[in-house]
Protein backbone atom coordinates (compact mmCIF):
# COMPACT_ATOMS: atom_id res chain seq x y z
CA UNK A 1 0.00 0.00 0.00
CA UNK A 2 1.16 3.46 -0.66
CA UNK A 3 1.94 4.79 2.76
CA UNK A 4 0.46 8.01 4.05
CA UNK A 5 2.54 11.10 3.36
CA UNK A 6 4.39 9.50 0.46
CA UNK A 7 3.97 9.64 -3.31
CA UNK A 8 4.98 6.33 -4.75
CA UNK A 9 1.77 5.80 -6.58
CA UNK A 10 0.27 7.44 -9.67
CA UNK A 11 -3.19 7.17 -8.49
CA UNK A 12 -2.68 9.38 -5.48
CA UNK A 13 -4.30 12.72 -5.69
CA UNK A 14 -1.87 15.13 -4.22
CA UNK A 15 1.09 15.94 -6.35
CA UNK A 16 4.40 16.21 -4.71
CA UNK A 17 6.23 19.04 -6.11
CA UNK A 18 8.50 20.53 -3.55
CA UNK A 19 11.46 18.90 -1.96
CA UNK A 20 10.07 19.86 1.41
CA UNK A 21 6.41 19.02 0.84
CA UNK A 22 4.33 15.91 0.86
CA UNK A 23 0.65 16.06 1.64
CA UNK A 24 -0.02 12.36 1.53
CA UNK A 25 -2.14 10.58 -0.95
CA UNK A 26 -4.83 13.05 -0.17
CA UNK A 27 -2.80 15.91 -1.29
CA UNK A 28 -0.66 14.06 -3.71
CA UNK A 29 -1.13 12.81 -8.46
CA UNK A 30 -0.07 10.85 -11.65
CA UNK A 31 1.22 6.89 -11.50
CA UNK A 32 3.43 13.58 -9.93
CA UNK A 33 4.09 6.77 -8.51
CA UNK A 34 4.09 8.25 -9.24
CA UNK A 35 1.80 11.59 -9.87
CA UNK A 36 -0.74 14.76 -10.81
CA UNK A 37 -4.04 13.58 -12.13
CA UNK A 38 -6.18 15.44 -14.59
CA UNK A 39 -9.61 14.53 -15.77
CA UNK A 40 -11.17 17.17 -17.96
CA UNK A 41 -14.80 16.91 -18.98
CA UNK A 42 -15.70 15.89 -22.51
CA UNK A 43 -19.40 15.62 -23.32
CA UNK A 44 -22.46 14.59 -21.41
CA UNK A 45 -21.94 10.97 -22.21
CA UNK A 46 -18.26 10.97 -21.42
CA UNK A 47 -17.92 12.77 -18.15
CA UNK A 48 -14.73 11.08 -17.19
CA UNK A 49 -11.69 11.94 -19.19
CA UNK A 50 -8.04 10.99 -19.12
CA UNK A 51 -5.96 11.40 -16.01
CA UNK A 52 -2.42 12.43 -16.70
CA UNK A 53 -0.18 11.51 -13.85
CA UNK A 54 3.10 13.34 -13.57
CA UNK A 55 4.68 10.43 -11.84
CA UNK A 56 8.24 9.42 -11.20
CA UNK A 57 10.14 12.70 -10.86
CA UNK A 58 7.37 14.57 -9.10
CA UNK A 59 6.54 11.64 -6.86
CA UNK A 60 9.96 11.58 -5.26
CA UNK A 61 9.15 14.06 -2.50
CA UNK A 62 9.52 12.56 0.92
CA UNK A 63 7.56 14.17 3.69
CA UNK A 64 5.26 17.07 4.36
CA UNK A 65 6.08 17.20 8.01
CA UNK A 66 7.77 20.52 8.83
CA UNK A 67 11.52 20.24 8.89
CA UNK A 68 12.85 20.47 12.40
CA UNK A 69 14.57 23.69 13.17
CA UNK A 70 18.29 23.34 13.70
CA UNK A 71 19.10 22.88 17.34
CA UNK A 72 22.61 24.25 16.90
CA UNK A 73 23.24 27.50 18.70
CA UNK A 74 24.12 30.30 16.35
CA UNK A 75 27.13 30.99 18.53
CA UNK A 76 28.48 27.63 17.43
CA UNK A 77 29.38 29.26 14.17
CA UNK A 78 31.96 31.40 15.96
CA UNK A 79 35.68 30.62 15.67
CA UNK A 80 36.89 27.75 17.86
CA UNK A 81 39.60 29.10 20.20
CA UNK A 82 40.52 25.91 22.04
CA UNK A 83 40.82 22.33 20.90
CA UNK A 84 38.78 21.34 23.97
CA UNK A 85 35.79 22.99 22.30
CA UNK A 86 35.82 20.23 19.66
CA UNK A 87 33.64 17.61 21.34
CA UNK A 88 34.95 14.59 19.41
CA UNK A 89 38.69 15.34 19.86
CA UNK A 90 40.48 13.78 22.86
CA UNK A 91 44.02 14.25 24.23
CA UNK A 92 44.72 10.60 23.42
CA UNK A 93 44.09 11.14 19.71
CA UNK A 94 47.28 10.80 17.65
CA UNK A 95 46.75 14.19 16.00
CA UNK A 96 45.78 16.04 19.16
CA UNK A 97 48.93 18.15 19.39
CA UNK A 98 48.77 19.14 15.73
CA UNK A 99 45.16 20.22 16.10
CA UNK A 100 45.97 22.04 19.31
CA UNK A 101 48.69 24.02 17.55
CA UNK A 102 46.46 24.92 14.57
CA UNK A 103 43.55 25.95 16.82
CA UNK A 104 45.28 27.68 19.71
CA UNK A 105 48.37 29.07 17.99
CA UNK A 106 46.89 30.13 14.67
CA UNK A 107 43.09 29.86 15.06
CA UNK A 108 42.58 28.58 11.51
CA UNK A 109 40.50 25.44 12.25
CA UNK A 110 36.83 26.01 12.87
CA UNK A 111 35.24 22.55 12.84
CA UNK A 112 31.57 21.93 12.07
CA UNK A 113 28.74 24.09 13.43
CA UNK A 114 27.91 21.45 16.05
CA UNK A 115 31.49 21.76 17.42
CA UNK A 116 32.66 18.44 16.05
CA UNK A 117 35.82 17.91 14.03
CA UNK A 118 34.94 14.52 12.48
CA UNK A 119 38.55 13.54 12.08
CA UNK A 120 37.79 10.06 10.74
CA UNK A 121 35.91 11.44 7.75
CA UNK A 122 37.53 11.18 4.30
CA UNK A 123 39.02 14.50 3.17
CA UNK A 124 38.95 15.63 -0.45
CA UNK A 125 41.80 17.58 -2.04
CA UNK A 126 39.46 20.54 -2.41
CA UNK A 127 38.70 20.52 1.33
CA UNK A 128 42.40 20.19 2.20
CA UNK A 129 43.26 23.04 -0.14
CA UNK A 130 40.63 25.23 1.48
CA UNK A 131 42.04 24.42 4.95
CA UNK A 132 45.58 25.25 3.87
CA UNK A 133 44.42 28.51 2.39
CA UNK A 134 42.52 29.40 5.57
CA UNK A 135 45.64 28.85 7.67
CA UNK A 136 47.75 30.86 5.25
CA UNK A 137 45.28 33.72 5.35
CA UNK A 138 45.31 33.63 9.14
CA UNK A 139 49.11 33.74 9.25
CA UNK A 140 49.12 36.73 6.90
CA UNK A 141 46.66 38.45 9.26
CA UNK A 142 49.00 37.83 12.22
CA UNK A 143 51.98 39.21 10.29
CA UNK A 144 50.06 42.27 9.23
CA UNK A 145 48.95 42.85 12.82
CA UNK A 146 52.57 42.89 14.04
CA UNK A 147 52.37 39.55 15.77
CA UNK A 148 54.88 37.80 13.53
CA UNK A 149 56.67 36.43 16.58
CA UNK A 150 53.79 34.04 17.00
CA UNK A 151 54.50 32.54 13.57
CA UNK A 152 57.16 29.89 13.38
CA UNK A 153 59.37 30.05 10.31
CA UNK A 154 59.12 26.32 9.70
CA UNK A 155 55.30 26.51 9.82
CA UNK A 156 55.33 29.36 7.31
CA UNK A 157 57.60 27.49 4.95
CA UNK A 158 55.47 24.35 5.20
CA UNK A 159 52.31 26.27 4.48
CA UNK A 160 53.86 28.07 1.53
CA UNK A 161 54.92 24.71 0.10
CA UNK A 162 51.45 23.26 0.58
CA UNK A 163 49.86 26.33 -0.95
CA UNK A 164 52.03 25.96 -4.03
CA UNK A 165 51.27 22.24 -4.27
CA UNK A 166 47.53 22.80 -4.08
CA UNK A 167 47.43 25.95 -6.20
CA UNK A 168 45.43 24.21 -8.92
CA UNK A 169 42.82 22.95 -6.49
CA UNK A 170 42.54 26.36 -4.87
CA UNK A 171 42.06 28.03 -8.25
CA UNK A 172 39.45 25.48 -9.25
CA UNK A 173 37.66 25.93 -5.94
CA UNK A 174 37.57 29.70 -6.37
CA UNK A 175 36.24 29.22 -9.90
CA UNK A 176 33.47 26.92 -8.68
CA UNK A 177 32.47 29.40 -5.97
CA UNK A 178 32.41 32.27 -8.47
CA UNK A 179 30.30 30.24 -10.90
CA UNK A 180 27.89 29.26 -8.13
CA UNK A 181 27.50 32.87 -7.05
CA UNK A 182 26.81 33.91 -10.65
CA UNK A 183 24.20 31.15 -11.11
CA UNK A 184 22.54 32.07 -7.83
CA UNK A 185 22.31 35.71 -8.84
CA UNK A 186 20.80 34.74 -12.21
CA UNK A 187 18.23 32.46 -10.61
CA UNK A 188 17.20 35.14 -8.15
CA UNK A 189 16.61 37.56 -11.02
CA UNK A 190 14.80 35.12 -13.33
CA UNK A 191 12.83 32.91 -10.95
CA UNK A 192 9.12 32.70 -11.60
CA UNK A 193 8.14 32.56 -7.98
CA UNK A 194 9.66 31.66 -4.65
CA UNK A 195 6.57 29.64 -3.71
CA UNK A 196 5.34 28.16 -7.01
CA UNK A 197 6.84 25.28 -9.00
CA UNK A 198 5.93 24.32 -12.57
CA UNK A 199 5.64 20.71 -13.76
CA UNK A 200 4.58 19.41 -17.12
CA UNK A 201 3.79 16.27 -19.05
CA UNK A 202 3.23 15.70 -22.74
CA UNK A 203 1.85 12.46 -24.16
CA UNK A 204 1.93 11.75 -27.89
CA UNK A 205 0.38 8.51 -29.06
CA UNK A 206 0.34 6.91 -32.49
CA UNK A 207 -2.32 4.22 -32.80
CA UNK A 208 -4.26 2.28 -35.38
CA UNK A 209 -6.69 -0.65 -35.53
CA UNK A 210 -8.47 -2.95 -37.91
CA UNK A 211 -11.90 -2.17 -39.37
CA UNK A 212 -14.31 -4.74 -37.93
CA UNK A 213 -17.94 -5.39 -38.80
CA UNK A 214 -20.20 -4.43 -35.90
CA UNK A 215 -23.82 -5.31 -35.22
CA UNK A 216 -25.90 -2.45 -33.87
CA UNK A 217 -29.67 -2.19 -33.42
CA UNK A 218 -30.21 -5.27 -35.58
CA UNK A 219 -28.14 -3.96 -38.49
CA UNK A 220 -24.56 -4.68 -39.51
CA UNK A 221 -22.06 -1.90 -40.11
CA UNK A 222 -18.38 -1.54 -40.82
CA UNK A 223 -16.54 0.34 -38.12
CA UNK A 224 -14.49 2.21 -40.75
CA UNK A 225 -12.09 3.75 -38.22
CA UNK A 226 -8.89 2.01 -39.23
CA UNK A 227 -6.75 5.05 -40.11
CA UNK A 228 -3.54 5.44 -38.13
CA UNK A 229 -3.85 8.69 -36.20
CA UNK A 230 -2.07 10.80 -33.57
CA UNK A 231 -3.33 11.78 -30.14
CA UNK A 232 -1.59 14.40 -28.05
CA UNK A 233 -2.27 15.59 -24.55
CA UNK A 234 -0.30 18.17 -22.61
CA UNK A 235 -0.65 19.15 -18.99
CA UNK A 236 0.96 21.98 -17.03
CA UNK A 237 0.67 22.03 -13.26
CA UNK A 238 1.49 24.90 -10.93
CA UNK A 239 2.05 23.89 -7.34
CA UNK A 240 2.10 26.74 -4.85
CA UNK A 241 3.32 26.05 -1.32
CA UNK A 242 1.98 28.39 1.34
CA UNK A 243 3.53 26.47 4.22
CA UNK A 244 5.07 23.04 4.80
CA UNK A 245 1.51 21.75 5.33
CA UNK A 246 -0.62 23.26 2.58
CA UNK A 247 -0.49 23.77 -1.16
CA UNK A 248 -2.60 25.11 -4.01
CA UNK A 249 -2.58 23.02 -7.18
CA UNK A 250 -3.54 24.57 -10.52
CA UNK A 251 -3.70 22.30 -13.56
CA UNK A 252 -4.01 23.30 -17.21
CA UNK A 253 -4.65 20.78 -19.97
CA UNK A 254 -5.08 20.75 -23.74
CA UNK A 255 -5.30 17.88 -26.19
CA UNK A 256 -6.44 16.74 -29.60
CA UNK A 257 -7.30 13.48 -31.27
CA UNK A 258 -9.26 10.42 -30.20
CA UNK A 259 -9.63 6.77 -31.16
CA UNK A 260 -13.32 6.04 -30.79
CA UNK A 261 -16.01 5.60 -33.43
CA UNK A 262 -19.77 6.02 -33.35
CA UNK A 263 -20.07 2.23 -33.14
CA UNK A 264 -17.40 1.54 -30.52
CA UNK A 265 -17.32 4.45 -28.12
CA UNK A 266 -16.63 2.44 -24.98
CA UNK A 267 -14.47 -0.60 -25.73
CA UNK A 268 -11.48 0.99 -27.44
CA UNK A 269 -10.79 4.23 -25.55
CA UNK A 270 -7.16 4.88 -24.64
CA UNK A 271 -6.17 6.26 -21.26
CA UNK A 272 -4.45 9.39 -22.60
CA UNK A 273 -7.21 10.43 -25.05
CA UNK A 274 -8.84 13.68 -23.89
CA UNK A 275 -9.73 15.77 -26.92
CA UNK A 276 -10.20 19.47 -26.11
CA UNK A 277 -9.61 20.59 -29.70
CA UNK A 278 -6.35 22.06 -28.38
CA UNK A 279 -8.22 24.54 -26.23
CA UNK A 280 -6.82 25.06 -22.74
CA UNK A 281 -8.95 23.91 -19.82
CA UNK A 282 -8.54 24.21 -16.08
CA UNK A 283 -8.23 20.57 -15.10
CA UNK A 284 -7.37 21.10 -11.43
CA UNK A 285 -7.91 23.92 -8.97
CA UNK A 286 -7.62 22.50 -5.48
CA UNK A 287 -6.36 23.46 -2.05
CA UNK A 288 -4.79 20.64 -0.03
CA UNK A 289 -3.77 20.67 3.62
CA UNK A 290 -2.34 18.27 6.17
CA UNK A 291 -3.76 18.35 9.71
CA UNK A 292 -1.69 16.70 12.39
CA UNK A 293 0.20 13.68 11.19
CA UNK A 294 -2.61 11.49 9.87
CA UNK A 295 -5.33 13.57 8.21
CA UNK A 296 -5.17 15.38 4.87
CA UNK A 297 -8.03 17.25 3.19
CA UNK A 298 -8.74 18.60 -0.26
CA UNK A 299 -11.24 21.20 -1.46
CA UNK A 300 -11.49 22.74 -4.88
CA UNK A 301 -13.50 24.08 -7.78
CA UNK A 302 -12.08 21.54 -10.29
CA UNK A 303 -10.19 18.26 -10.19
CA UNK A 304 -11.89 16.74 -7.15
CA UNK A 305 -12.68 13.08 -7.89
CA UNK A 306 -12.12 9.56 -6.64
CA UNK A 307 -9.06 9.04 -8.81
CA UNK A 308 -7.28 11.98 -7.19
CA UNK A 309 -8.35 11.14 -3.64
CA UNK A 310 -8.17 7.35 -3.45
CA UNK A 311 -4.91 5.47 -3.02
CA UNK A 312 -4.56 3.11 -5.96
CA UNK A 313 -3.79 -0.47 -5.01
CA UNK A 314 -2.33 -1.00 -8.48
CA UNK A 315 0.69 1.29 -8.27
CA UNK A 316 1.12 1.74 -12.03
CA UNK A 317 -2.29 3.21 -12.84
CA UNK A 318 -1.03 6.13 -14.88
CA UNK A 319 -2.15 7.33 -18.31
CA UNK A 320 1.40 8.37 -19.15
CA UNK A 321 3.35 5.52 -17.59
CA UNK A 322 0.95 2.64 -16.94
CA UNK A 323 -1.46 0.58 -19.07
CA UNK A 324 -2.59 1.96 -22.41
CA UNK A 325 -6.37 1.58 -22.39
CA UNK A 326 -8.93 3.44 -20.32
CA UNK A 327 -10.28 0.16 -18.96
CA UNK A 328 -6.89 -1.11 -17.71
CA UNK A 329 -6.17 2.04 -15.70
CA UNK A 330 -8.24 1.04 -12.64
CA UNK A 331 -11.55 -0.40 -11.49
CA UNK A 332 -14.12 1.53 -13.61
CA UNK A 333 -16.36 2.21 -10.62
CA UNK A 334 -13.72 4.71 -9.45
CA UNK A 335 -14.49 6.75 -12.59
CA UNK A 336 -18.22 7.03 -11.86
CA UNK A 337 -19.58 10.54 -11.92
CA UNK A 338 -16.61 12.31 -13.46
CA UNK A 339 -14.91 15.15 -11.62
CA UNK A 340 -15.66 18.72 -10.65
CA UNK A 341 -15.93 20.76 -7.48
CA UNK A 342 -16.02 19.14 -4.08
CA UNK A 343 -14.18 18.05 -0.95
CA UNK A 344 -12.28 14.98 0.15
CA UNK A 345 -10.09 13.54 2.87
CA UNK A 346 -7.45 10.88 3.52
CA UNK A 347 -7.25 9.53 7.08
CA UNK A 348 -4.43 7.24 8.18
CA UNK A 349 -6.19 5.28 10.90
CA UNK A 350 -3.26 3.00 11.74
CA UNK A 351 -0.04 2.34 9.76
CA UNK A 352 -1.68 -0.47 7.76
CA UNK A 353 -5.21 0.96 7.36
CA UNK A 354 -6.45 4.23 5.86
CA UNK A 355 -9.80 5.66 4.81
CA UNK A 356 -10.45 8.04 1.92
CA UNK A 357 -13.69 9.85 1.12
CA UNK A 358 -14.82 12.35 -1.50
CA UNK A 359 -17.87 14.32 -2.63
CA UNK A 360 -17.99 15.67 -6.20
CA UNK A 361 -20.48 17.85 -8.06
CA UNK A 362 -19.86 17.91 -11.82
CA UNK A 363 -21.85 21.07 -12.65
CA UNK A 364 -21.33 23.00 -9.45
CA UNK A 365 -20.84 26.25 -11.41
CA UNK A 366 -24.40 26.14 -12.83
CA UNK A 367 -26.81 27.79 -10.33
CA UNK A 368 -29.88 27.13 -12.50
CA UNK A 369 -29.55 23.51 -13.52
CA UNK A 370 -27.22 21.99 -10.92
CA UNK A 371 -25.12 23.85 -8.36
CA UNK A 372 -22.89 22.44 -5.65
CA UNK A 373 -25.53 19.97 -4.44
CA UNK A 374 -26.61 18.80 -7.89
CA UNK A 375 -30.33 19.47 -7.96
CA UNK A 376 -32.30 17.49 -10.51
CA UNK A 377 -29.93 18.12 -13.41
CA UNK A 378 -26.49 17.85 -11.89
CA UNK A 379 -24.29 14.79 -11.44
CA UNK A 380 -23.15 14.20 -7.86
CA UNK A 381 -21.00 11.42 -6.43
CA UNK A 382 -20.03 10.26 -2.95
CA UNK A 383 -17.18 7.77 -2.79
CA UNK A 384 -15.29 5.99 -0.03
CA UNK A 385 -12.33 3.63 0.00
CA UNK A 386 -10.79 1.53 2.75
CA UNK A 387 -7.11 0.91 1.98
CA UNK A 388 -5.52 -2.03 3.75
CA UNK A 389 -1.99 -3.38 3.73
CA UNK A 390 -1.98 -6.51 5.91
CA UNK A 391 1.65 -7.14 4.93
CA UNK A 392 4.19 -4.96 3.15
CA UNK A 393 3.75 -6.77 -0.18
CA UNK A 394 -0.07 -6.68 -0.37
CA UNK A 395 -2.28 -3.67 -1.17
CA UNK A 396 -6.08 -3.86 -0.95
CA UNK A 397 -8.62 -1.20 -1.82
CA UNK A 398 -12.34 -1.68 -1.02
CA UNK A 399 -14.70 0.84 -2.67
CA UNK A 400 -18.23 2.09 -2.23
CA UNK A 401 -19.83 4.70 -4.50
CA UNK A 402 -23.22 6.42 -4.42
CA UNK A 403 -24.00 8.53 -7.47
CA UNK A 404 -26.83 10.40 -9.19
CA UNK A 405 -26.86 11.06 -12.94
CA UNK A 406 -29.65 12.89 -14.81
CA UNK A 407 -28.57 11.45 -18.19
CA UNK A 408 -28.60 7.70 -17.57
CA UNK A 409 -24.80 7.48 -17.89
CA UNK A 410 -22.54 6.17 -15.14
CA UNK A 411 -19.62 8.29 -16.32
CA UNK A 412 -17.06 5.46 -16.44
CA UNK A 413 -16.39 5.91 -20.18
CA UNK A 414 -15.75 2.16 -20.28
CA UNK A 415 -17.94 -0.75 -21.40
CA UNK A 416 -21.70 -0.37 -20.86
CA UNK A 417 -21.66 3.20 -19.62
CA UNK A 418 -25.25 4.11 -20.59
CA UNK A 419 -27.70 2.20 -18.40
CA UNK A 420 -31.11 3.66 -19.32
CA UNK A 421 -32.65 5.12 -22.48
CA UNK A 422 -33.80 8.73 -22.05
CA UNK A 423 -37.39 9.85 -22.07
CA UNK A 424 -38.05 10.88 -25.73
CA UNK A 425 -39.81 14.05 -24.57
CA UNK A 426 -37.54 15.28 -21.79
CA UNK A 427 -34.31 13.53 -22.91
CA UNK A 428 -33.75 12.65 -19.28
CA UNK A 429 -32.96 9.34 -17.62
CA UNK A 430 -32.17 10.15 -13.98
CA UNK A 431 -30.54 7.16 -12.29
CA UNK A 432 -29.32 6.51 -8.77
CA UNK A 433 -26.41 4.10 -8.44
CA UNK A 434 -24.80 2.11 -5.68
CA UNK A 435 -21.47 0.59 -6.68
CA UNK A 436 -19.15 -1.82 -4.91
CA UNK A 437 -15.65 -2.92 -5.83
CA UNK A 438 -12.30 -4.18 -4.62
CA UNK A 439 -8.75 -4.20 -5.98
CA UNK A 440 -5.91 -6.42 -4.77
CA UNK A 441 -2.22 -6.25 -5.72
CA UNK A 442 0.43 -8.66 -4.45
CA UNK A 443 4.12 -8.01 -5.08
CA UNK A 444 5.10 -11.66 -5.30
CA UNK A 445 8.70 -10.70 -6.00
CA UNK A 446 10.43 -7.35 -6.58
CA UNK A 447 10.05 -8.09 -10.30
CA UNK A 448 6.48 -9.48 -10.42
CA UNK A 449 3.17 -8.06 -9.19
CA UNK A 450 -0.04 -10.10 -9.42
CA UNK A 451 -3.40 -8.41 -9.01
CA UNK A 452 -6.95 -7.89 -10.10
CA UNK A 453 -10.23 -6.18 -9.39
CA UNK A 454 -13.98 -6.67 -9.58
CA UNK A 455 -16.76 -4.09 -9.68
CA UNK A 456 -20.56 -4.26 -9.39
CA UNK A 457 -23.16 -1.52 -9.89
CA UNK A 458 -26.88 -1.47 -9.10
CA UNK A 459 -28.86 1.45 -10.58
CA UNK A 460 -32.52 2.45 -10.42
CA UNK A 461 -34.46 4.78 -12.73
CA UNK A 462 -35.97 7.58 -10.66
CA UNK A 463 -39.74 7.30 -10.45
CA UNK A 464 -39.91 3.75 -11.85
CA UNK A 465 -39.57 0.22 -10.63
CA UNK A 466 -36.75 -1.99 -11.82
CA UNK A 467 -32.96 -2.00 -11.70
CA UNK A 468 -29.94 -2.18 -13.98
CA UNK A 469 -26.91 -4.17 -12.87
CA UNK A 470 -23.40 -4.25 -14.32
CA UNK A 471 -20.31 -6.28 -13.56
CA UNK A 472 -16.65 -5.95 -14.56
CA UNK A 473 -13.40 -7.70 -13.66
CA UNK A 474 -9.70 -7.57 -14.47
CA UNK A 475 -6.63 -9.71 -13.76
CA UNK A 476 -3.14 -8.36 -14.33
CA UNK A 477 0.57 -9.03 -14.14
CA UNK A 478 3.08 -6.18 -13.82
CA UNK A 479 6.82 -6.64 -14.31
CA UNK A 480 8.70 -3.67 -12.77
CA UNK A 481 12.25 -3.04 -13.98
CA UNK A 482 11.84 -5.60 -16.76
CA UNK A 483 15.21 -5.93 -18.58
CA UNK A 484 16.28 -2.53 -17.17
CA UNK A 485 15.69 -0.38 -14.11
CA UNK A 486 12.78 2.02 -14.68
CA UNK A 487 11.11 -0.10 -17.36
CA UNK A 488 7.74 -1.80 -16.95
CA UNK A 489 5.95 -4.69 -18.63
CA UNK A 490 2.28 -5.51 -18.19
CA UNK A 491 -0.36 -8.07 -19.20
CA UNK A 492 -4.05 -7.33 -18.51
CA UNK A 493 -7.07 -9.57 -19.16
CA UNK A 494 -10.60 -8.68 -18.16
CA UNK A 495 -14.25 -7.95 -18.92
CA UNK A 496 -15.36 -4.31 -19.26
CA UNK A 497 -18.59 -3.29 -17.46
CA UNK A 498 -21.45 -5.41 -18.83
CA UNK A 499 -25.17 -5.05 -18.20
CA UNK A 500 -25.99 -8.36 -16.57
CA UNK A 501 -29.63 -7.52 -15.87
CA UNK A 502 -31.97 -4.71 -16.89
CA UNK A 503 -35.67 -4.84 -15.95
CA UNK A 504 -36.66 -1.21 -16.35
CA UNK A 505 -40.02 -0.29 -17.89
CA UNK A 506 -40.48 -1.02 -21.61
CA UNK A 507 -38.77 1.53 -23.80
CA UNK A 508 -36.01 2.28 -21.29
CA UNK A 509 -33.80 -0.86 -21.39
CA UNK A 510 -30.50 -0.45 -23.20
CA UNK A 511 -29.55 -4.07 -24.14
CA UNK A 512 -32.71 -4.79 -26.14
CA UNK A 513 -32.43 -1.55 -28.07
CA UNK A 514 -28.69 -1.76 -28.80
CA UNK A 515 -28.69 -5.38 -29.89
CA UNK A 516 -32.11 -5.78 -31.51
CA UNK A 517 -33.19 -2.27 -32.41
CA UNK A 518 -36.27 -2.74 -30.27
CA UNK A 519 -37.73 0.70 -29.68
CA UNK A 520 -39.91 -0.74 -26.96
CA UNK A 521 -36.74 -2.10 -25.33
CA UNK A 522 -37.92 -4.78 -22.97
CA UNK A 523 -35.96 -6.28 -20.04
CA UNK A 524 -32.86 -8.35 -20.71
CA UNK A 525 -29.09 -8.44 -20.58
CA UNK A 526 -26.19 -8.34 -22.99
CA UNK A 527 -26.09 -11.46 -25.21
CA UNK A 528 -22.39 -12.18 -24.70
CA UNK A 529 -19.25 -11.07 -22.86
CA UNK A 530 -16.46 -8.86 -24.09
CA UNK A 531 -12.93 -9.99 -23.25
CA UNK A 532 -10.18 -7.39 -23.15
CA UNK A 533 -6.54 -8.48 -23.56
CA UNK A 534 -3.72 -5.93 -23.31
CA UNK A 535 0.07 -6.18 -23.30
CA UNK A 536 2.58 -3.32 -23.17
CA UNK A 537 6.20 -2.54 -22.42
CA UNK A 538 7.33 0.85 -21.15
CA UNK A 539 10.91 1.62 -22.06
CA UNK A 540 12.59 4.42 -20.14
CA UNK A 541 14.80 6.33 -22.57
CA UNK A 542 16.00 8.73 -19.85
CA UNK A 543 14.64 10.53 -16.80
CA UNK A 544 12.30 12.63 -18.97
CA UNK A 545 11.29 10.43 -21.91
CA UNK A 546 9.67 7.01 -22.11
CA UNK A 547 8.33 4.93 -25.01
CA UNK A 548 5.50 2.42 -24.60
CA UNK A 549 4.58 0.08 -27.48
CA UNK A 550 1.63 -2.21 -26.92
CA UNK A 551 -1.27 -4.14 -28.38
CA UNK A 552 -4.92 -4.41 -27.30
CA UNK A 553 -7.27 -7.15 -28.51
CA UNK A 554 -11.02 -6.89 -27.82
CA UNK A 555 -13.02 -10.10 -28.33
CA UNK A 556 -16.82 -9.82 -28.78
CA UNK A 557 -16.84 -5.99 -28.52
CA UNK A 558 -19.98 -4.38 -27.14
CA UNK A 559 -20.68 -7.71 -25.41
CA UNK A 560 -21.96 -9.21 -28.65
CA UNK A 561 -20.40 -12.37 -30.12
CA UNK A 562 -21.64 -11.36 -33.59
CA UNK A 563 -19.10 -8.53 -33.64
CA UNK A 564 -15.65 -8.97 -35.14
CA UNK A 565 -12.56 -8.94 -32.96
CA UNK A 566 -10.80 -5.56 -32.67
CA UNK A 567 -7.00 -5.31 -32.66
CA UNK A 568 -5.34 -2.02 -31.68
CA UNK A 569 -1.64 -1.19 -31.98
CA UNK A 570 -0.23 1.69 -29.92
CA UNK A 571 3.06 3.56 -29.53
CA UNK A 572 2.88 6.06 -26.67
CA UNK A 573 5.63 8.60 -25.98
CA UNK A 574 5.66 10.45 -22.66
CA UNK A 575 7.71 13.57 -21.94
CA UNK A 576 8.01 15.03 -18.43
CA UNK A 577 9.58 18.31 -17.44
Amino acid sequence: MKKFLTFNQPGSWLVPALASVTLGSLVATPALAETISVQPQTDASTTQSSELNLSDRINQVANLEPQAESEVDVNALDQVTSVSQLTDVRPTDWAFQALQSLVERYGCIVGYPDRTFRGNRTLSRYEFAAGVNACMDRINELIAAGTADLVKKEDLLALQKLQEEFAAELAALRGRVDALEARTATLEKQQFSTTTKLFGQLIVGVQGRNSPDIELAGFRFNDNSDQVNVINNVQLSLLTQFSPRDILLTGLQAGSGNNFSQLLTRDVLLGYAADTNNSIRISDLTYRRLFGSNLAVIAGAAGVNMVNVFRGANRVESAGFGPLSRFAQRNPIQNIGGDGAGVGFDWQIVPSVSLQGVYTAVNANDPINAGLFGGENGTTTIGAQLSISPIDTVDIGINYVNSYSPSGFLGTSVGDDQLALPNPLSFRAPIKTNAYGATVAWRATPKITVGGWAGFTDSSLKGFDGNVKTFNWMAFLNFPDLFKDGNLGGIYVGQPPRITDSDLPFGRNVPSFVNEGDFFAGPGDQPSRTTHVEAFYRFRVNDNISLTPGVIVVFNPNHNNNNDTITIGVLRTTFTF
